[in-house]
């Protein structure tokens, strides 16, 4: 047979064709999308129906959002709220079967929110149920170190808010607590400590026990020994903390009503230079030369408004910046964050000028109304500074927060009694659980919904990624992927319409609509995540 030189020109046109068409029918690499939804209507993480998920809004607001999975950002620790005393009792005041449906719809990924990085306090904290701490008085050896307080259980007698409330069961308490959450199927989460006060006995200029004044110069060392123990008292009972402030609020000096310590910017750096930094150290907590080894020192723990006037004491010094993981911020006063844009440039400040410093918001909180505490999230709220609305508000903080480098969330307690107590300070929070101790009734209120679009999509070791778009007034959004390779965008409407959204990912469009005042997780789910979920069950 005779053989005709090729036409190399049609040739060439085929090879193209063939490749042309096999990069627009290649298979996307998300098998399908999920859109979890919780509103002002009353939906809560609701899964909406394939069918009622395209944009319906031909008329209305359309904003179109392009998602790229290769611009990375920070690398997420998780989304949480905190183990306090108060959480732990009230636990203690409902039957075990329904302590572990709680326990599971906090911690389950799959059943509940997941929630991924927690909190809880040193010492008595203003969610404890009177002051206490872990030595006896003036025992500078700590040779009576124990952290017993956090194992005893519960008398019925610590307060006035507690007496009389049947406990069903008694020997119940923190330490129980966080060891019955990291026994919820697929449970994985971290633990920053903090405390609120050291005892009375080293402190100079109380105005309470255990409130306000500051920590005595002399009594430095002994209490960067006492943190240390805390550290290893605690691992000895199968707990690893994973994250640690030298103190919260340190801001408190003299106008706090509960536990507190004040520590100047000096001070804090001071301490952690010459006493609590070494202690780590020495007592093989922290490594120099990998601070993500061991136990992370965040420090601050105070209002992101003032943040950076603070840290640069520490940071400005390389001796006491090589202990510093990072930083930790609260949130407060919430009604203030609008006007000031939710502090986004205090927020850039320090990611920018503190570049390799990680970024954790560690307390938020809203006064309860406990005769609406389920509607006053979604309504016009007051704290000491003035109103706001508290869903709104926690959704523009957490996603400011995210887009400008924030790592992790964590709001304070994670349950309190339908009234927000314990707290025997009359500074009653909600919390996203609430029991009613007398009746057993348990409320999730938006809070545990709101939070769970963040914890149960975005899990650890996701980063945040670029999302790209038309700002729209009322829109905010912020996109993550999943170490398993998912997406998971979560976007606001704080307008009363519904909005159109278009999503374009790998060149791929999705057209969903938004309710008005809703929140929504789009989650892209990946094929080998998918196939690895199926061969995981």
């Amino acid at each position: 047979m005779k053989l005709t030189k090729p036409n190399t020109t049609f040739l060439k046109t085929l090879i193209a064709a063939i490749l042309i068409t096999a990069c627009t029918s290649k298979k996307s690499e998300f098998s399908s999308v999920e859109v979890y939804q919780t509103s002002a209507s009353g939906d809560n993480l609701k899964l909406i129906p394939q069918n009622a998920m395209q944009s319906s809004t031909d008329n209305g607001e359309k904003i179109s959002l392009l998602i790229k999975p290769n611009q990375k950002f920070q690398e997420y620790i998780g989304f949480g709220a905190s183990f306090t005393e108060s959480s732990a009792w009230n636990l203690a005041t409902i039957p075990e079967t329904l302590r572990k449906e709680v326990l599971t719809k906090l911690f389950s990924p799959t059943k509940g929110a997941g929630f991924s990085l927690t909190r809880t306090h040193i010492n008595s904290s203003d969610y404890a149920n009177n002051h206490y701490s872990y030595v006896e008085e003036n025992d500078t050896d700590l040779s009576t170190f124990t952290i017993n307080e956090d194992i005893k259980g519960f008398s019925g007698n610590e307060n006035d808010q507690v007496k009389g409330i049947e406990l069903v069961t008694p020997s119940y308490d923190m330490i129980p607590m966080i060891l019955e959450a990291s026994n919820i199927k697929n449970a994985d989460f971290k633990i920053i400590a903090s405390p609120w006060s050291p005892p009375s006995w080293m402190k100079q200029g109380e105005t309470a026990e255990m409130t306000n004044g500051s920590l005595k110069p002399e009594f430095y060392g002994v209490w960067a020994t006492y943190l240390s123990k805390y550290i290893s008292a605690y691992a000895e009972k199968g707990i690893n903390i994973w994250g640690i402030t030298p103190q919260n609020e340190p801001l408190h000096a003299h106008d706090a009503r509960w536990d507190s310590n004040g520590f100047s910017p000096e001070q804090g750096r001071d301490f952690l230079k010459n006493h609590f930094g070494p202690q780590l150290v020495k007592d093989g907590h922290l490594t120099l030369d990998n601070l993500n080894s061991g136990v992370r020192v965040l420090i601050y723990d105070h209002n992101k408004s003032t943040m950076n006037n603070y840290v640069n004491a520490t940071y400005n010094d390389p001796e006491a910046a090589k202990y510093a993981w990072g930083t930790a911020f609260h949130w407060y006063a919430s009604s203030e964050l609008e006007k000031n844009n939710y502090h986004a440039e205090a927020l850039d400040s320090l990611r920018t000028n503190w570049q390799g410093k990680g970024m954790i918001h560690t307390e938020s909180s809203i006064d309860i109304d406990a005769n609406d505490p389920v509607g006053q999230y979604w309504r016009e709220s007051t704290d000491y500074a003035g109103t706001f609305v508290p869903f709104d508000t926690y959704i523009y903080d957490i996603i400011t927060d995210l887009n400008h480098g924030t790592q992790g969330y964590v709001e304070w307690c994670m349950i309190l009694s339908n009234k927000g107590q314990p707290n025997p300070y009359d500074n009653f929070n909600s919390a996203p659980v609430l029991i009613n101790p007398i009746t057993d009734e348990v409320i999730y209120t938006p809070l545990y919904y709101l939070l769970s679009h963040f914890s149960k999509f975005i899990r650890p070791g996701a980063r945040r990624i670029a999302i790209e778009g038309k700002k729209a007034e009322g829109i905010v959004y912020t996109a993550a992927k999943n170490p398993d390779k998912s997406i998971a965008v979560v976007v606001f409407n704080k307008t009363e319409k519904p909005v159109g959204i278009e999503f374009t990912l790998q060149n791929e469009t999705h057209n969903i609509e938004i309710a008005p005042r809703a929140l929504q997780t789009i989650h892209f789910k990946n094929n080998s995540s998918d196939e690895k979920h199926l061969n995981h069950h």
